[in-house]
């Protein structure tokens, strides 16, 4: 793996106090890599970049801005197989995700460049003689982007496609435990022509980069992606600054299965969509309620398929399931099994660690786990799959409900009643019936209530990066 630098003023550079940390992968522990550590100089720098680039970018036509992200795409396409290997060695994830997480990121940068050419203004016909009324769109300035590590490309892509279409400039603080794969991503983005200024890319401390960036008066706008807890702290920081947001946090997505769904197709899809990433997914199903009828026959084939599933190094393409990205989770989710062991949940599948090297950890699943049980109220965000049964619709929607998290909901049920019940009843910000439909540039991606708010796709997607103005003009005679 390549040693990963600070990229600010147009060019890849160490950190000024000289300041690198070391890059593990997640498989092994093995020290793969460095990376440049930023301090408050190069913070500064990259936001006196970001002041002059917005002004050179807002002036560039829609046109260029969209050649420009149109030929990023197709570089991150040309060199796909060295993204994805770069990303499952920091990551984890198998190389099959990995090489999907960087095709969808090329489909974001593509689906942004097209957008931005109908984000139109309009003319307001006027009640007076003489008078032009007009709404213009324009961008709202640079913005503070804070990225995961969880899908560090992706998510990158998700705020750096929309920040440059609309004309913003961007400082994007990746995650310390993947940075050279997001940083390929900026690669394709300054080697299709981006000029100095529009992107600069951090990394270092959060707690210093988000304190510096977040107050200066350069920013006018935050995106971030991560946990509740800390896009709670930064947006209430942006508040007293009255900077916009777009905060796409945590979610513990239930997953529900009726007696008159396709069993063997809702056990199937559900299995992949839990285990996908080892559980390391905003989006991840994690409390799994099914009918009471049909409730021991699914959890059991479930077992069985988490049973089979190949857990092993992500570069191996036989893979279903790499490790965890660090120590500090495998740790957590242990925790939380046990946890859930005390409080009276059973073990069907999984459970455990695997070996001595590495971050492995079982895909697991525990049935009946009671409602006081840590993981049914915090985010697990790793291979573990709750169930609990249910009797009526009435009991789902509480379930669904109890919790402060909206962003994601699976639902498999052959019943129309079913569906219209449970499509206006639940609180989510996003609904997927009877397939695994979420998450395409296409389609918007956001959630509700602590899950966030904002969109960070489909047509939704440029909105928090544009401002409206409105111009109203007498003419003289």
């Amino acid at each position: 793996m390549p040693d990963t630098k600070l990229f600010l003023c147009g060019k890849w550079r160490d950190a000024s106090d000289g300041r690198r940390f070391d890059v593990l992968n997640p498989a092994t522990g093995e020290v793969i890599g460095t990376c440049a550590h930023a301090g408050r100089d190069d913070i500064e720098a990259a936001l006196a970049s970001a002041e002059r680039g917005f002004q050179v970018w807002r002036a560039t036509t829609v046109n260029v801005r969209y050649d420009l992200l149109r030929k990023a795409a197709a570089l991150l396409r040309e060199r796909l197989e060295a993204t994805a290997r770069t990303l499952t060695l920091e990551q984890g994830k198998p190389i099959g995700e990995a090489r999907l997480e960087i095709a969808l990121s090329a489909d974001i940068l593509d689906w942004c460049a097209e957008e931005v050419r109908r984000a139109y203004g309009r003319i307001i016909p006027s009640r007076f003689a003489g008078v032009s009324q007009q709404v213009l769109r324009e961008p709202v300035g640079p913005v503070a982007a804070f990225t995961p590590w969880n899908f560090p490309v992706s998510q990158a892509a998700r705020k750096l496609g929309p920040a440059i279409a609309t004309g913003c400039s961007v400082i994007v603080k990746a995650a310390e435990d993947t940075p050279a794969a997001p940083a390929a991503l900026v690669a394709a983005l300054v080697d299709a022509g981006l000029p100095e200024g529009v992107l600069s890319l951090l990394y270092g401390d959060p707690a210093e980069i988000s304190g510096a960036l977040i107050p200066s008066p350069v920013i006018r706008k935050v995106s971030f992606t991560g946990s509740v807890a800390v896009g709670k702290q930064l947006a209430g920081l942006a508040g007293s600054y009255m900077k916009r947001t777009t905060m796409e946090l945590g979610g513990h997505a239930p997953a529900i299965v009726f007696a008159d769904a396709d069993l063997d197709r809702a056990g199937e899809l559900l299995v992949r969509a839990k285990y996908r990433n080892a559980g390391q997914v905003c989006v991840s199903p994690t409390r799994f309620l099914v009918e009471e009828s049909v409730y021991e026959g699914f959890v059991e084939r479930f077992a069985q398929a988490a049973r089979a599933i190949r857990v092993g190094q992500g570069v191996d393409e036989a893979t279903a399931m790499g490790p965890l990205v660090s120590r500090r989770r495998q740790q957590a989710v242990e925790d939380l099994v046990a946890d859930a062991q005390r409080t009276g949940a059973g073990v069907i599948a999984g459970g455990n660690r695997i070996g001595n090297q590495g971050n492995f950890f079982e895909p697991t699943v525990l049935d009946r786990v009671p409602l006081e049980a840590r993981a049914m109220n915090e985010e697990p965000f790793g291979p573990v799959a709750l169930f609990r049964p249910f009797r009526k619709v009435e009991d789902v929607l509480d379930e669904a409900n109890r919790l402060p998290y909206g962003l994601a909901t699976y639902l498999f049920t052959r019943s129309a009643s079913n569906v219209a019940a449970l499509s206006t009843g639940i609180d989510t910000g996003m609904l997927t019936i009877n397939h695994l439909g979420l998450g395409q540039a296409e389609t918007p991606f956001g959630g509700v209530k602590d899950s966030g708010y904002g969109s960070e796709g489909g047509t939704e997607i440029l909105e928090p990066y544009l401002t409206t103005r409105f111009v109203t003009h007498m003419a003289q005679a």
